[in-house]
């Protein structure tokens, strides 16, 4: 599983036809600071997100078919939550929506 920040979308006019239909995002690697880490992939949609969401996202083949495909798609990476918060053994969060970190109550 990779956290990740939704940074754009890859459009297709020609394309594998197990793809036909579905919304390929560029997501970016972020560390738990929600800073850039690595570099960009592809990745398919399965939850509805959209550029500047914090996402969780699998880059395992088997993961990816089995949520976004077919058993022999050439589908290797797919996006598959929105992240709320990310909340650290420190007491602070990480807002999904922001990408700013907050202290959480208590």
């Amino acid at each position: 599983m990779i956290l990740s920040r939704v940074i754009g979308n890859a459009v297709a006019v020609e394309k594998h036809p197990s793809y036909e239909g579905k919304i390929t995002l560029v997501c970016q690697p972020v560390d738990e600071h929600g800073k850039d880490l690595g570099r960009p992939f592809l990745a398919l949609d399965a939850v509805q997100a959209g550029i500047g969401d914090l996402v969780l996202a699998s880059r395992e083949g088997n993961t990816a078919r089995q949520l976004a495909g077919g058993p022999n798609d050439p589908i290797h990476s797919v996006v598959l939550a929105v992240i709320d918060r990310v909340e650290m053994a420190d007491g602070r969060s990480l807002d999904g929506a922001t990408q700013e970190f907050v202290k959480t109550a208590g």
